[in-house]
C-alpha cells in the first residue's frame, strides 16, 4: 500500500478547506507586522557614533525584535533589554563590504514549505547557489566551504553528508554573506550562514503542526517558548519519515529503497543577569538513518567469476540493501557582556558527529570488490572571543580569536576477495572472500587570531582593514598570516558600492581526511588505484570582490556584485567507494571566477525576489589523495586545466509572494518559487575529458497556498490555525543532478519529481 492516494485525498480536502476559510473570513479585521523578505545587501559597518544608542527595539540586518505589550512593566521591559543585546551581539561581526542576502521570518515563511523545508532547499533562494546531490550546496564555485554559526558562533564540521543536522524550523532569521570577508570570519570562507535562533522572546508559545503526504512523507513538529522574569526558554523537536531521503539513482517517480528517519530537536536557553550581561546555552541534536537508494542493472565484475554467493542472497543490483546513519549533536554555552565602550561574546562550544554504513554483504563483493563496514566520527570542542571596541567616534576596533581541537577516528571492516596473481594482467581472484580490518585515529587542532579597524574618514565613505593569523595541526601542519580590506562608498542618495581584497586559508576539512593505510588492501579486489598518498594540504588564496547596490524605489532593491578568487592547493571533495563518506583532496592551482544580479521588491502584501549568476570553477593538477584516481585522469589533469565537477555555470532563482485578505483576521497566502540550473558537469569519454561536459538544464518550480487563521478559539485558547498545501517540483520535470561520471562520482541522482504536501499547525 502506498500513501500517495490517501495524501492527494487528504491534501484535496485541506485546500477546500483553506480556500473556504479564506473567503469566509476575509471581512473580518486584525492587526499585522509587515517584515522584510529576502534581499541583498552590502554591509556599511556600524561606527562608534551608532554602537551605543538608546536601549529601544531595532532591526539590525534582518534581524528583528517586536516589542509586544505586556501586562506588567517588568515584562516589557525585560523585552527592550533583549533587542538591546541582540543589537550588541549583530554589532560583534560586522559584513562590512561583503555581500549579504537576509531571510527575514516573511522570507522564511513565504518559500513553499516553510518551517518544513530543509535548509538547503532555503539557500538556493540566494544569489549564486548550486544545488547538487545529497543536500550539498556550492556557494560562488566552491565545493563546501560553508560556515554555520549560531548566534554569532561558528560551529566546527560535522559528517552530515546528505540530511541535514540544522533545520530551518530552528531560525527565527538567517542571513548568507559571500564576497571579500571581513577579517574576523575565518577556515571555511566561501560563504557564512548566521542563524539567529528562535527564542522565548521573539517566539512566545507553543506550535503543533502535522505535515506530510506523497512518499509516505510524515513530518510532525512541536515548539514552545515562553520568558519569565529574567529567564527565556524555547524549544523545537520534530521527525520526519520519507521515501526521499536521498536522491533517486533513476529517473522513476519512487525511488528504490530509499526509506529515511530523521529526529531533530533544539534548545535554547537564555539567563539575562542585567541589562549589560546576559548568558545563554544552545543544545541540538540531530539522528538520521537511511536506506542507500539501489543503482539498477549493473554488471558484476571480474573478481565475482568464481565466488557462489549463499543461498538466498540478493544478487541483484535493483534489490540491494545498504543502509547509512548519520548522529550530529552539539552545545553551545555563551557569555554576552557590555563594558563601557566595548562589548564581547566569549563561548565555548562541542559537536560530536559519527556516519556508519552498512553494505549489502553479497551485493558489494558483487559490484565493487569490497563489501566495507565503516565508522567514522568526529569530536570537535573549542573556544570563540569576540570584542568590540568603539575606540573613537570614527574608529571601531574589533578583535578575537578561536580554536578548535578535534579528534577523528575512522575504522572499517573490509569483505574482500584475495588476488592469485598479483601483478598479474588481467588480475585473478580467488571464491572466497575474508575480512580485513582497519583503524586509525587522530587529534588536532586549527586556531585562528584577528584584529581590524573600521575606519570612517569621511560620512559615506567606511573602510575596514585588518589581518588574521591563521594555523592547522592536524594530518598537515601550517599557518598563514591574511591581510584584508574593504570599502564602502555612497555616493549620492540610496546607492552603494563596494569593493575588497580578501587572503584566504582554509585548512582541510579534519572529517573527509582519512588516516587508514592503503597497504592493508594490496593485493584484493578492494585495492586502491595505486600507493600514492600525499597529504591534502590547505587551501590558501587570494580573493577579490566589488560590486554595487541601489534602491530604485520603495520596497525595490537592485544589486551587482563580480569576483575571483585565484587559489593554490585549491581543496575539492568526492564520493570513492560505496559508503558515502566524502574525501578531500587539492588541485596545485584553482581559479573561480563570476557575477551575481539580484533585485527584490517587498510592499505591503506583495514580495518579488530574482537572482542571477555567472560562475567558472577549473583547477590543475591533483596533488593529494592520489590514490583515489585512475591513472589516466592524473595524467590529463596534471598538465591541462579542467572544469571542477561541481562547476555549473549558470544559476537563477525567482520567487513571488502575494496575501489576500492580509489585513484581515483570515490572510490567504500564495507564493511560488523557482530555481534554475544549467548542469553540474559530467566525463567527456568521447574525447577522453574529466569533467569535460556540462548536464542538460533544468528549471523547477514550487507552489504554496498558505491559509492563516488568528486566534481561531477566540478568548477561549489563544493561537492561529494554519492550513497549508505546497507543491514541489509544479511541473513534474526530470531533471539529472549527477549521470555517475565525473571526477568523484560514482551514481547518478536525479532531482524530485512532483511532490504534494499538506499540513495543519496549531499555535497555543
Amino acid at each position: 500500500m502506498t500513501y500517495r492516494p490517501s495524501g492527494l485525498l487528504l491534501c484535496s480536502s485541506f485546500l477546500s478547506s483553506l480556500l473556504a476559510t479564506g473567503h469566509a473570513a476575509a471581512a473580518q479585521t486584525a492587526t499585522t507586522t509587515t517584515q522584510v523578505t529576502a534581499t541583498t545587501t552590502t554591509g556599511a559597518g556600524t561606527g562608534a557614533n551608532t554602537a551605543n544608542t538608546a536601549k529601544k527595539p531595532v532591526r539590525k540586518g534582518a534581524e528583528t525584535v517586536q516589542v509586544i505589550p505586556r501586562s506588567t512593566t517588568h515584562e516589557a521591559e525585560q523585552v527592550i533589554v533583549t533587542a538591546h543585546l541582540d543589537r550588541a551581539r549583530s554589532e560583534l561581526s560586522p559584513t562590512t563590504g561583503a555581500s549579504v542576502y537576509h531571510f527575514s521570518r516573511r522570507a522564511l515563511e513565504n518559500i513553499p514549505g516553510g518551517d518544513n523545508a530543509p535548509l538547503n532547499q532555503v539557500l538556493l533562494q540566494a544569489p549564486g547557489v548550486a544545488q547538487d546531490s545529497y543536500g550539498q550546496i556550492h556557494v560562488r564555485g566552491d565545493h563546501n566551504e560553508v560556515q554555520f554559526r549560531l548566534d554569532g558562533v561558528q560551529l566546527p564540521e560535522g559528517l552530515s553528508v546528505f540530511g541535514q543536522a540544522l533545520m530551518t524550523r530552528f531560525a527565527d532569521n538567517m542571513s548568507l554573506t559571500t564576497g571579500a570577508l571581513p577579517s574576523q570570519f575565518g577556515f571555511l570562507q566561501a560563504a557564512v550562514v548566521d542563524i539567529t535562533t528562535k527564542n522565548g522572546t521573539t517566539n512566545a508559545g507553543g506550535n503543533l503542526s502535522i505535515y506530510g503526504g506523497a512518499r509516505d512523507y510524515f513530518f510532525p513538529s512541536l515548539q514552545y517558548g515562553f520568558h519569565k522574569g529574567k529567564w527565556d526558554f524555547f524549544a523545537t523537536a520534530d521527525f520526519v519519515h520519507d521515501r526521499v531521503g536521498i536522491e533517486n539513482t533513476t529517473s522513476s517517480f519512487n525511488a528504490p529503497h530509499d526509506l529515511s528517519n530523521q529526529y531533530h530537536f533544539l534548545g535554547h536557553a537564555r539567563y539575562t543577569v542585567d541589562e549589560e550581561t546576559r548568558i545563554s546555552l544552545i543544545a541540538g541534536i540531530s539522528n538520521a538513518e537511511y536506506q542507500l537508494p539501489n543503482n539498477p542493472g549493473l554488471t558484476p565484475d571480474s573478481w565475482s567469476q568464481n565466488y557462489t554467493p549463499p543461498a538466498g542472497a540478493t544478487t541483484s543490483s535493483d534489490s540491494l540493501n545498504e543502509h547509512q546513519k548519520q548522529i550530529t549533536d552539539f552545545a553551545v554555552l555563551a557569555l554576552q557582556k557590555e563594558i563601557g565602550a566595548f562589548s564581547l561574546q566569549d563561548s565555548v562550544f562541542t559537536r560530536y558527529s559519527s556516519l556508519r554504513y552498512s553494505p549489502d554483504p553479497t551485493g558489494d563483493l558483487l559490484y565493487l570488490g569490497n563489501a566495507q563496514r565503516a565508522a567514522r566520527s568526529v569530536f570537535s570542542t573549542g573556544t570563540q572571543h569576540d570584542v568590540t571596541w568603539r575606540a573613537a567616534r570614527d574608529h571601531t576596533v574589533r578583535f578575537g580569536f578561536q580554536v578548535f581541537v578535534e579528534r577523528n577516528v575512522s575504522s572499517t571492516t573490509s569483505t574482500v576477495f584475495p588476488q592469485t596473481n598479483i601483478g598479474g594482467t588481467p588480475p585473478t581472484y580467488g571464491p572466497t572472500p575474508f575480512n580485513v580490518y582497519d583503524s586509525s585515529g587522530k587529534t588536532g587542532m586549527v586556531y585562528g587570531v584577528y584584529a581590524q579597524d573600521e575606519w570612517r574618514p569621511l560620512r559615506n565613505l567606511t573602510i575596514n582593514y585588518g589581518l588574521r593569523f591563521d594555523g592547522v595541526s592536524e594530518y598537515t601542519a601550517e599557518h598563514q598570516f591574511s591581510p584584508r580590506v574593504n570599502l564602502v562608498w555612497k555616493p549620492w542618495k540610496n546607492g552603494t558600492l563596494h569593493a575588497g581584497y580578501s587572503r584566504y586559508f582554509t585548512p582541510p576539512p579534519f572529517e573527509i581526511v582519512s588516516g587508514a593505510s592503503l597497504t592493508h588492501l594490496y593485493g584484493t579486489s578492494g585495492a586502491p588505484n595505486s600507493l600514492t598518498n600525499s597529504k591534502v594540504r590547505a587551501e590558501r588564496d587570494h580573493y577579490f570582490d566589488a560590486g554595487f547596490e541601489q534602491t530604485i524605489l520603495p520596497g525595490w532593491h537592485i544589486a551587482f556584485d563580480a569576483y575571483y578568487k585565484l587559489a593554490k592547493n585549491l581543496i575539492d571533495e568526492g564520493q570513492f567507494g560505496a559508503p558515502i563518506i566524502l574525501s578531500g583532496f587539492n588541485y596545485r592551482h584553482g581559479q573561480v571566477n563570476g557575477y551575481e544580479v539580484s533585485t527584490s521588491y517587498d510592499r505591503g502584501p506583495l514580495s518579488l525576489y530574482g537572482n542571477f549568476a555567472w560562475s567558472r570553477a577549473i583547477g590543475k593538477k591533483i596533488t593529494s589523495a592520489q590514490f583515489n584516481f585512475d591513472q589516466d585522469e592524473l595524467d590529463y589533469i596534471s598538465s591541462r586545466w579542467v572544469h571542477l565537477d561541481h562547476d555549473q555555470r549558470w544559476t537563477a532563482s525567482a520567487g513571488a509572494a502575494y496575501t489576500f485578505f492580509h489585513k484581515t483576521r483570515a490572510p490567504l497566502r500564495l507564493s511560488a518559487t523557482l530555481v534554475y540550473g544549467s548542469g553540474l558537469r559530467a566525463d567527456d569519454d568521447a574525447d577522453g575529458i574529466p569533467n569535460g561536459l556540462a548536464l542538460t538544464p533544468y528549471a523547477t518550480v514550487n507552489f504554496s497556498a498558505v491559509q492563516t487563521i488568528h486566534n481561531t478559539f477566540g478568548a477561549a485558547w489563544q493561537g492561529d490555525t494554519q492550513l497549508r498545501l505546497d507543491v514541489i517540483n509544479l511541473g513534474d520535470h526530470t531533471y539529472m543532478l549527477r549521470d555517475g561520471s565525473g571526477i568523484g562520482v560514482t551514481a547518478p541522482q536525479y532531482g524530485l519529481r512532483r511532490t504534494i504536501l499538506c499540513g495543519i499547525s496549531q499555535g497555543f
